[in-house]
């Protein structure tokens, strides 16, 4: 047999271990030409910090022999050996010792040290490296890497009222590639895991904190975030709880308007946010319009794209009624459609990242929930807090405000920004986007452009 062939008899070996929990790597022992003995990893297993792959390997191979002495034999290993192995390797005299993939941390065939070519010893072992590599580093790396979603899930352990969308669903978005961040720690959460983004310098001079809206999730900045990190600013931008990446609770009457508003603000507080552009659109304004006031001192800028302050004291325009009939005739409406019918230049695998938070079902409470907790009647929860949102916008606001609209928005178009507008002090002239639809921030890099010279004065 080959080399190749004894190394993927180890690699088997290796898949083995990998069953038991264990670190794959897997061992061969072979003498003649011939199998003798094999080996995998098993220190968890059998609570013994020396049973690793070569250790097993060698010990099963001398108890067949009858002989500690392994001269005449040759040792195949998916993972370059550690001292320790090496010590065993030397102690049974191998003539070679065949090894997969390199050992940057503790490998000591080469890769921090070479105990096989050391003079001071009374014996070396010859020693080649590389054999099968690739297929054996894949195996390591995958492992890790699962290994590490676990921990990251485990630090984060999930209600028994809520649904965590799996994470391979977030795996290779179009535009959208960054970390994520989370919290469960808030007060208002109660161990309900909210994910954020948050690039670019923590002491930048200034944050753009972008809050998206229903059904969207901060996927929606992927064209703004650059812009905003490439003028050296820090961008945070939170997925709202049963939205993206964030926890999603089974029952439409967990949300909340009030409850909503206190997650966001204990954010704000936990992060330490200053000298803060809020930007906002769609239910990111609803809620986020109600914040500053309360912590004015973090603020300084307001960019707000097609949205409203639902005070209770107008109807709801005929588009949002339509909007939110929809909603409830058709609670399985598909995301990546109606992303679609508002922005047809959207590839599909653009559109399709816009339902990778909602699985099933199951994820979904919060779509069908949002459209009902827009604040119609002056009593309705949200409705008092927007209405002295509205009075600080109007007679106490100090910082810049710039606005964009997408006029072919049929629910929050420019006839209901425009009656915003006459509510914010000082708001410039509107940058009118009429391609645009809802959904503004997909056209967000040439938003970003003209907000970061805008604040910038």
């Amino acid at each position: 047999m080959s080399e190749d062939g004894f190394m993927r008899l180890a690699l088997e070996q290796a898949r083995l271990s990998q069953r038991n929990g264990e670190v794959p790597v897997g061992a061969v022992v072979v003498c003649h030409g011939k199998v003798l003995a094999t080996g995998r990893n098993a220190p968890i297993r059998e609570h013994d910090p020396s049973a690793h792959a070569e250790i097993v390997a060698l010990r099963e191979a001398a108890q067949l022999l009858g002989n500690y002495r392994l001269e005449d034999c040759e040792l195949y290993v998916t993972l370059e050996p550690c001292a320790m192995c090496c010590g065993a390797i030397l102690h049974a005299r191998l003539k070679r010792v065949v090894f997969g993939a390199a050992d940057p941390k503790t490998g000591a065939a080469g890769s921090v040290l070479n105990l096989f070519r050391e003079p001071r010893l009374n014996h070396q072992t010859a020693v080649l490296g590389g054999v099968l590599a690739d297929d054996c580093g894949a195996l390591l790396r995958e492992f890790f890497r699962k290994r590490r979603e676990h921990h990251r899930r485990n630090a984060h352990p999930l209600r028994e009222d809520a649904l965590r969308t799996p994470e391979e669903r977030f795996s290779h978005l179009p535009g959208y590639n960054w970390a994520p961040h989370y919290l469960t720690d808030l007060p208002a959460l109660n161990g309900l895991r909210l994910h954020f983004l948050d690039e670019g310098p923590r002491d930048a001079p200034r944050t753009w904190l972008c809050l998206h809206g229903n059904p969207a999730w901060s996927y929606l900045y992927r064209k703004m975030i650059p812009v905003f990190i490439a003028a050296g600013d820090r961008v945070v931008a939170p997925d709202l709880i049963g939205f993206g990446r964030s926890d999603k609770p089974k029952k439409e009457g967990f949300h909340g308007f009030l409850w909503h508003r206190q997650v966001l603000m204990e954010l704000i507080e936990r992060l330490d946010l200053c000298n803060v552009v809020l930007v906002v659109q769609d239910w990111g304004g609803i809620l986020g319009l109600t914040v500053p006031m309360d912590m004015p001192g973090r603020f300084n800028g307001l960019l707000v794209m097609n949205t409203t302050l639902s005070t209770g004291e107008e109807p709801l325009s005929q588009g949002f009624l339509a909007w939110r009939e929809m909603c409830a005739n058709n609670p399985e409406y598909d995301v990546a459609r109606l992303f679609l019918r508002g922005n047809p230049y959207l590839d599909a695998e653009e559109a399709a990242a816009y339902n990778a938070p909602f699985p099933d079902r199951g994820h979904r409470a919060a779509l069908r929930a949002f459209p009902r907790l827009v604040p119609k009647g002056f009593d309705d929860e949200g409705a008092a807090v927007s209405r002295k949102a509205r009075d600080f916008w109007s007679e106490r606001w100090r910082g810049q405000t710039l606005m964009a609209i997408g006029q072919q928005d049929p629910v929050l178009g420019e006839p209901v920004m425009r009656a915003l507008q006459r509510q914010l002090r000082g708001c410039a002239e509107p940058m009118l986007l009429p391609e645009a639809g809802h959904f503004v921030q997909e056209h967000g890099e040439r938003i970003a452009h003209k907000a970061c010279a805008f604040f910038g004065r």
